[in-house]
């Protein structure tokens, strides 16, 4: 396969393996520092969320002033508007063309499939929807896993074959230019 991934071709009677296109061993220049730009992006993409549920709110609460209470009752919107807003927008940021949400773009990280390709929409909202329910149900200590293996994955990029690296422009920035 031309893609660099995992992949097994049969020739004669061995099978020939492939390596996965993100190779922390051959492009170390990928993960440098992912862990705690991935970190960053993460509170930037939690900013870029809150602003419009804030918004909402604001404007539950005025509507409710002017309907006299009213309007509060649509206070209950409020949970289920998240979750939605937040799967659209990972889906349509993931699955945008730079495989990367706000956050992500700001501090050079970009989202890849386990063979290099590019995200795409549900695999972006796939990752957001997996990351809720990890953390969730094994608590925020379930994001230590990726101190214990080299492309720094968290369980949910693991389950969904996924991998976060630097974007080609950092990278092309981060290699070593000359022998050690």
């Amino acid at each position: 396969m031309a893609d660099g991934g995992f992949n097994t071709a049969q020739s004669g009677s061995s099978a020939e393996f492939q390596r996965h296109a993100s190779d922390p061993w051959m492009q170390p220049e990928l993960f440098r520092g992912v862990l705690a730009r991935r970190f960053f992006a993460f509170l930037i993409d939690l900013l870029v969320l809150s602003i419009p549920v804030i918004l909402g709110m604001i404007f539950i609460a005025i509507f409710g002033v002017i309907t006299l209470g009213l309007g509060w009752a649509l206070f209950w919107l409020v949970s289920p508007a998240s979750l939605i807003w937040a799967i659209v927008y990972y889906g349509a940021t993931l699955g945008g063309r730079h495989s990367a949400t706000i956050g992500m773009r700001a501090t050079g990280l970009e989202m890849r499939t386990w063979h290099g390709e590019p995200s795409y929409f549900v695999l972006g909202a796939m990752h957001a929807i997996l990351f809720g329910i990890s953390v969730s149900m094994f608590t925020p200590l379930i994001l230590l896993i990726s101190l214990f293996n080299n492309r720094r994955r968290m369980l949910h990029d693991m389950l969904l074959g996924t991998v976060i690296i630097n974007n080609s422009d950092l990278a092309a920035v981060a290699e070593p230019h000359g022998s050690y």
